[in-house]
Formats: structure tokens, sequence, C-alpha cells
């Protein structure tokens, strides 16, 4: 098995306190970093205790050491890393993993990838890097670890890339973004039961009522538990589901930039803005609409602030 070069870890506050205390103590050096209680780094590793959580990431060759002699043992009181199959067996039985990219971005698709594994496929892919894709700082780093998750031998998986054209209808159809998340979620988990039809539990991430997601399935999908619940990223099929997502979310915005000529950036932010009143001075609302979600606040903003387009915020209609 290949060394491990990222991990990451939530902590508690008096967890966070004991290790920067440790580290002083051993000698380490400190930086500033953004959103970081602090981050120090020796010899061939690098940790960060981030605000958030606070959680802790550790990167580097000596990733694992570091877990395994100083963090487990002194810091957390409990070895896990290696231990996996053991701590959490529902990881490595069969089962799909759904997980999407693209919901909080006003640019692109909605992405919704699936994974089907069994205990094999689920230590490839911990073997391939599979974390969630927010982890990935880098939208190289997330093509390489989507390249090794399609290597893993014998892996089943199924994307649904809904564009903003047709994102913009199904959004207007179903009336709210849960109900349309779920559609997708089910359109998967359909896909891949035809191929392992007897799979008997499929995990995603919650983002709604289960019973939304359990109403969308069709026949098929209806035989199968369906289990939703924060931090399923943590799983080895949705995590990998999360990077072949991102993958394709990210190939459509650098390939429709190229296109178009106008950058589309990630996220909701001035770039997003600027990129956007770009979009609708050289393509018109209609323009817009074929590379953006339009339901977003976003549209109306660039659309009242634009004098060309009289601040309507109606959905173009297809010709």
């Amino acid at each position: 098995m290949p060394p491990i070069t990222s991990y990451t870890k939530p902590l508690n506050e008096a967890q966070a306190v004991k290790l920067r205390a440790l580290l002083m103590q051993q000698g380490w050096e400190f930086e500033t970093k953004p959103h970081c209680l602090y981050a120090a780094s020796r010899g061939k590793v690098n940790v960060a205790v981030y605000q958030k959580g606070p959680k802790i990431l550790v990167q580097g060759k000596e990733t694992e050491d570091f877990v395994t002699l100083v963090l487990e043992p002194q810091i957390l009181g409990q070895a896990e890393l290696g231990y996996e199959e053991v701590l959490h067996p529902e990881m490595f039985q069969p089962h799909i993993g759904v997980d999407e990219s693209g919901k909080g971005d006003f640019f692109g698709p909605l992405v919704i990838a699936g994974v089907y594994v069994d205990a094999a496929a689920a230590r490839h892919l911990r073997e391939a890097g599979a974390v969630d894709s927010k982890r990935i700082t880098s939208d190289a780093k997330i093509e390489q670890v989507a390249q090794a998750i399609r290597s893993v031998p014998g892996l089943r998986y199924e994307i649904v890339q809904i564009n903003p054209e047709r994102y913009n209808a199904l959004y207007e159809k179903f009336g709210n973004l849960n109900r349309l998340l779920a559609w997708g979620h089910a359109k998967v988990i359909e896909l891949l039961l035809e191929r392992v039809p007897d799979c008997p539990q499929a995990l995603s991430d919650q983002f709604a009522n289960p019973a939304v997601l359990q109403r969308a399935l069709q026949a098929k999908g209806r035989e199968i538990e369906l289990i939703q619940r924060t931090k399923a990223e943590s799983d080895p099929a949705v995590a990998a589901a999360s990077v072949l997502a991102r993958e394709k979310f990210v190939h459509w915005l650098r390939d429709t930039g190229l296109q178009t000529g106008i950058p589309l950036p990630k996220g909701v932010s001035a770039l997003v803005k600027a990129s956007a009143r770009q979009m609708l001075q050289a393509h018109g609302s209609a323009g817009l609409a074929k590379v953006a979600k339009w339901h977003f606040k976003t549209t109306a903003e660039i659309l009242s602030s634009s004098d060309s387009e009289g601040g309507g915020t109606a959905l173009p209609q297809p010709a």
C-alpha cells in the first residue's frame, strides 16, 4: 500500500491547544496561514489546524509517522489509522456512494456521481487517494486523483451531468434545489442498480429530508436501503464520487470558458459577477442562461445593474 501523504481529523479545542504546545516544545517552525489557528512544519510533514471545527490537516511524506507516533498516541488517545476495516466495517460492505459538485457555483453544471464499492474496491480507493474533493486544493490534483480512481480494477461508477440550460428547466419544474438534487441522486442510483442489481445500500450526504430522495427513486431504487448522513464524504465510495463529479465540473468550466472566450470562475465571487456581466454584454441574457444557474440571486443582481437588459429577471425562453 502506498504511504499516506494527507490526513485530516476533527479536534476539540483542548486537543488543538495541547497539540500546539507539543509542537512548540518539539521545536516545530510555525507560520501564519488564512483560516488557521496555527500551522507548523518540520522535516517532511506540514500541520495546519483550521479554525472551523477545529480540524487538523497533515500533509507530506512523513504524514503516516506523525499520525501514528505523535497525533494518535499523544493527542487523540486512540489508534485509528490502518484500523479502518475494524473500526468502520460499513465502509467496506457493498454499497453505492453518491455526491455532487457545482451546487453552490453560479456558473456551470450540477454534476452528480455514484460509485459502487465492495471491500476490494474500497481498499483500492483509499490507496488511490480518494478523499472528499473539498480537501483537494487544485484542479490538477483533482484530475490526478480522478484518474487513479478510474484505474481501480473493475470499479463501477455513473455520472449525471446537468448542464445549465437543462438545470434551469428542471429547477423551474421542481421548484426548489432539494427536489432537483434528489432527482439527480436517484438517477445515478438507478443507473448503477442496472449494473449491480443486488447492491443493498446507497449512501449520500444529508441534503434534505430523506423522504424527498426516497420519493424520487423508481422501482429498482425503492428496494435499496437509503442512508443520508452528514460528513458522508469520509466514506470511500462517497469520496470517490465527489472527486469524479468535481473533475467533470471543472472540465466544463474550463472548456466552456475557452469556447466563449470569457473565463467562468467557481463559486459566487466578485470575479464571477464580473464574468457574468461580460457574458451578458457579449451574448445577452440568453447567452448567460446557457452558462449560469438562473435562480441564483446573482442573476437578478447582474440583470438589474445592466442598462442593456433593462433590469429584467425572467429566464429567456428557448428558441
